[in-house]
């Protein structure tokens, strides 16, 4: 094959992926924006808001990574015309992330306790529970959103969801302004505010996704009139079989991120908050590698629901190349001005605090240079991943990601990030080593999958 065969699909896979991308930057905007303004107030509640999250990020995962079984099966069913298997399958799913909402929430609300447990600074505990308290409550809209929104992109209409984040997270930003600073009467809340800013978009949120999917003729049918506690067992276990590992995938990436965070804190608050912008920035570049790892489930299940396998591959041969074009000039970006970007969070004008800011851009700027470096072993797996659920390959991948993170990264994590080891810098060779495992074994496992079903219909002909 040659390299227009796979530079030809770029532009659809970027009008799939666009308007996802543009959604999931929308929410590490609001995040991005809301670390700023919290900086403003000082690094025990940069550092409240990171811990606090590290809860929400866990819990989030569970929820996001189950939904995405949702995805796959609308696209199998779309491109095979199936109506009735398609809304049968966004029922279930829906009526499973509502349930999942809820046990997250009060997983959440119970784990409060922990952070005394963890050894985390105490001054940013006190800080980090009323501010968790709200923040738990908006897991549960948020999850049902993920229902709506994984059914959407799986019929292709990948803007809807876009369209309803742009406006909660504008929402988000105007009360998070006049709450935590208390503007124009409100009362000035801290880091609560943005709790309640956070709250009430997502609420916003998932009522626009419904509203504007209500109003299209290729999704109308299926989000009116849904006999929500009329179910099959049949689905619920099809969908609990590609779900659960699907959320297991999901999560044990994002703890080990997590428990980067929490061995940050255990070096002290200004450690936690530079790890907390070294992340932030990461996520955002991460988001761009997500959209196309939607597009990747969405082309591949599609392809699997026309049985084309050998265009199923090339497909995804050119998501690939397209994920590590962007991760390369990531990379350059984050290590050309690793020292420059961390100045955006902090105030150099707070004398009071100028000794602490300092520590922490110094800090966030060497663990942009290892960012730098795994920005395209993270695009490779995320990819990858995209694609195999698309294949609806679950379980196998889910225990490639449990040893790449948790068996290898993790405990390199642990031993380098010690204070007498290479501390914050550590943490992140953990992280690296990880994601570069993960990336290699799912490449393997895809390429393996595929070349067996070319070979299979090949035999079948």
């Amino acid at each position: 094959m040659q390299l227009r065969d796979y530079t030809k699909e770029f532009k659809y896979n970027w009008q799939l992926a666009a308007p996802v991308i543009l959604g999931m930057l929308g929410h590490t905007l609001v995040s991005f924006v809301d670390n700023i303004m919290v900086g403003q107030i000082g690094t025990a509640e940069l550092a409240a808001v990171s811990l606090g999250n590290s809860f929400m990020f866990i819990a989030m995962s569970v929820g996001i990574g189950f939904s995405t079984a949702i995805t796959p099966l609308i696209a199998e069913a779309d491109s095979a015309k199936d109506f009735i298997k398609g809304k049968s399958s966004f029922k279930h799913g829906l009526f499973l992330c509502t349930v999942l909402g809820l046990l997250l929430f009060l997983l959440v609300f119970f784990a409060k306790p922990l952070m005394y447990l963890m050894k985390q600074p105490v001054e940013v505990v006190e800080l980090a529970i009323p501010y968790l308290d709200l923040v738990a409550v908006s897991l549960i809209p948020l999850i049902i959103f993920q229902g709506f929104k994984q059914f959407s992109d799986g019929l292709s209409m990948t803007r809807y969801p876009m369209y309803a984040t742009i406006v909660a997270n504008i929402v988000n930003v105007v009360l998070n302004y006049l709450l935590i600073f208390g503007k124009f009467g409100f009362p000035e809340l801290g880091i609560v505010g943005a709790a309640y800013g956070t709250l009430i978009s997502r609420i916003i949120m998932v009522l626009h996704l419904w509203y504007l999917l209500k109003g299209k003729d290729k999704s109308k049918a299926y989000v009116t009139q849904i006999k929500l506690l009329v179910l099959d067992k049949l689905m619920l276990k099809k969908l609990l079989n590609l779900g659960a590992p699907s959320a297991m995938q999901m999560f044990f990436e994002v703890a080990i991120f997590t428990s980067a965070i929490w061995l940050s804190g255990l070096l002290g608050k200004n450690p936690q908050a530079a790890n907390q912008i070294a992340l932030n920035l990461s996520s955002m570049t991460f988001m761009v590698a997500m959209g196309l790892s939607v597009a990747s489930m969405i082309r591949v299940g599609n392809q699997k629901g026309l049985k084309a396998y050998f265009e199923l591959r090339r497909i995804a041969f050119s998501l690939f190349l397209m994920g590590l074009l962007f991760a390369t000039f990531f990379a350059i970006i984050f290590f050309l001005f690793h020292k420059e970007l961390p100045m955006i969070y902090v105030d150099f004008n707070d004398t009071k605090n100028l000794v602490d800011n300092t520590e922490v851009v110094t800090i966030a700027s060497k663990l942009l240079i290892a960012a730098a470096i795994f920005q395209i072993s993270d695009s490779i797996q995320v990819l990858v991943l995209g694609a195999l659920r698309g294949l609806q390959d679950v379980k196998i991948p889910t225990l490639i990601t449990f040893i790449s993170y948790w068996l290898i990264g993790f405990p390199l994590s642990w031993f380098l990030g010690k204070e007498d080891a290479y501390g914050s810098f550590g943490i992140w060779l953990g992280l690296l080593a990880g994601l570069t495992t993960a990336a290699i074994l799912l490449y393997i496992r895809f390429n393996y999958l595929t070349k067996k079903l070319i070979l299979s219909n090949t035999n079948n002909l």
